[in-house]
């Protein structure tokens, strides 16, 4: 086939079903692909080899503007012939050099071309040139009767320039050929994108609550933050999905096996470390369940575990997990962490504050803001609240001389003890507020509840029953405070 004489195979070039398109059906199969491989915008196509001008002229018809090139003066003239009044152009010249000076193209397309350039490598790398940023290249080859290009072969030679080529089998579908055929057809259709594109790791972290204290495991023996405190982490691997990863990471690094529903994202953060490269970590937080304490299962990476409170987190901790911790107590969703190449790997209490929260879309209209309880003792609230709160995975969020408040997602409670206050009672039989209800995920952690309700100021209601609330399915309990306040707990 290189030493075809391509002048004389001009006037019966059209005669293979699949050059001239001459069979509607043939004519119809090729366009439907165009469509599929070529933008749907109008665009620049470069056709490379055109012969007869055959798929110029379905390109041109799908409104794209063609310029059309063929090494063949015969070949050029029945082009130029067949794509009069399209607005094409038709230049004679090598396909691996085409004479289009400096122009660039949306598309390059090249059927049955590169199986016979004397250089393909070259080639391929000049074609690529010639396309604009996210252009395309379109290259429909095969083997025919042992000679031609396989896939596979020219999927490595595009590999260099791209990572994404879409290989499309074409040997299965008789229309396109007029006929059945057993040998390997195909189009791979490339993107003008770098071969490699910046790529970022993956890494997962658990805040693992139990009440208002989280758990962090001191670092040892890794050789990056050794002696510092960080969350239960790690790295996304090779298939896995973030999910998938944190549940991993948590059960290699403290023994708990996590279930895909106990886990809720708590926040996204895009950092850095001093001289390296950016990450995207996703944190996850999960409740602490005592039917499956957590353990120090990795000893020669980690020193110790140790629970921690949210609200006086220690200092000797990694930068960026504090940032990811201080960001999740104020109800943070995305954060920027970006270190200078001198900043310490960790947390420096006086030093610039490098965490940059990014805004999140307002809550729907209707969403509770906050709710806010004036108390009679602070203290006390604090200490009965605080604790109830706690269980239910709210984190200690706002605190000022006479109030706090708790946070989960964008909403938070508040308890105060304003000075505007005009009695020293509660009393939810009086016209207003008569409890709040609170979500509780299973019987199991509404019984735990309940058990250690006392030891933490609030007293079972209605002892010995659970009214229905709702209907026949959820269940609740009540309980109730010294000051008189009322929580209901319902199980779904």
């Amino acid at each position: 086939m290189t030493t075809t004489d391509w002048d004389a195979a001009a006037d019966s070039f059209d005669e293979e079903p699949d050059h001239g398109l001459l069979d509607p059906v043939v004519r119809d199969a090729w366009a439907r692909r165009m469509e599929t491989w070529l933008p749907a915008a109008c665009s620049e196509v470069l056709d490379l080899g055109c012969g007869t001008g055959s798929l110029a002229l379905l390109v041109a018809g799908q409104g794209h503007r063609v310029t059309a090139v063929d090494r063949s003066p015969r070949m050029a003239e029945r082009a130029r012939a067949k794509l009069a009044g399209t607005g094409a152009e038709v230049l004679v010249g090598d396909a691996d050099h085409p004479p289009v000076g400096t122009r660039r193209f949306d598309v390059i397309l090249a059927r049955h071309v590169v199986w016979l350039l004397p250089d393909p490598v070259a080639a391929l790398r000049g074609w690529f040139g010639l396309l604009k940023p996210g252009g395309r290249l379109v290259l429909i080859e095969g083997v025919w009767g042992g000679v031609g290009l396989s896939a596979a072969r020219l999927t490595g030679l595009l590999t260099p320039h791209t990572e994404r080529i879409h290989h499309e089998p074409l040997s299965g579908d008789p229309r396109l050929w007029g006929r059945e055929v057993d040998d390997e057809r195909y189009a791979l259709v490339a993107r003008a994108e770098p071969a490699h594109r910046h790529a970022e790791v993956v890494d997962v972290h658990l805040l693992l609550r139990r009440g208002t204290d989280v758990l962090l495991g001191r670092r040892a023996g890794t050789g990056y933050a050794d002696g510092l405190l960080h969350a239960p982490s790690g790295h996304v691997e090779d298939g896995e999905d973030v999910r998938e990863a944190m549940i991993r990471e948590a059960a290699e690094e403290t023994g708990v096996v996590l279930d895909p529903d106990e886990l809720r994202v708590a926040l996204v953060m895009q950092h850095r470390g001093p001289g390296g490269s950016p990450r995207t970590g996703w944190f996850f937080e999960a409740a602490y369940d005592p039917q499956r304490p957590p353990r120090n299962a990795e000893p020669e990476k980690c020193s110790e575990l140790g629970w921690f409170p949210l609200h006086a987190l220690p200092d000797d901790i990694v930068a960026y997990c504090r940032a990811g911790l201080d960001g999740y107590r104020a109800g943070e969703r995305f954060l920027l962490h970006w270190h200078e190449d001198g900043d310490p790997v960790a947390h420096a209490p006086d030093g610039i504050r490098r965490a940059v929260p990014l805004p999140v879309a307002a809550a729907a209209t209707g969403g509770v803001h906050h709710i806010e309880l004036w108390v009679p003792d602070l203290a006390e609230a604090e200490s009965d609240w605080g604790w109830l709160l706690g269980e239910l995975g709210h984190v200690p969020y706002q605190r000022w001389a006479r109030g706090r408040s708790w946070r989960r997602g964008d909403s938070y409670v508040v308890v105060e003890q304003s000075p505007d206050l005009t009695g020293a009672t509660h009393d939810r039989r009086l016209p207003g507020v008569n409890h709040l209800a609170f979500h509780v995920r299973d019987h199991e952690t509404l019984d735990a509840l309940v058990r250690r309700a006392p030891e933490h100021g609030w007293r079972l209601l209605l002892t010995g029953r659970r009214p229905h609330t709702g209907g026949s399915g959820p269940h609740a309990v009540y309980l109730e405070n010294a000051a008189g306040y009322e929580v209901e707990l319902v199980v779904p």
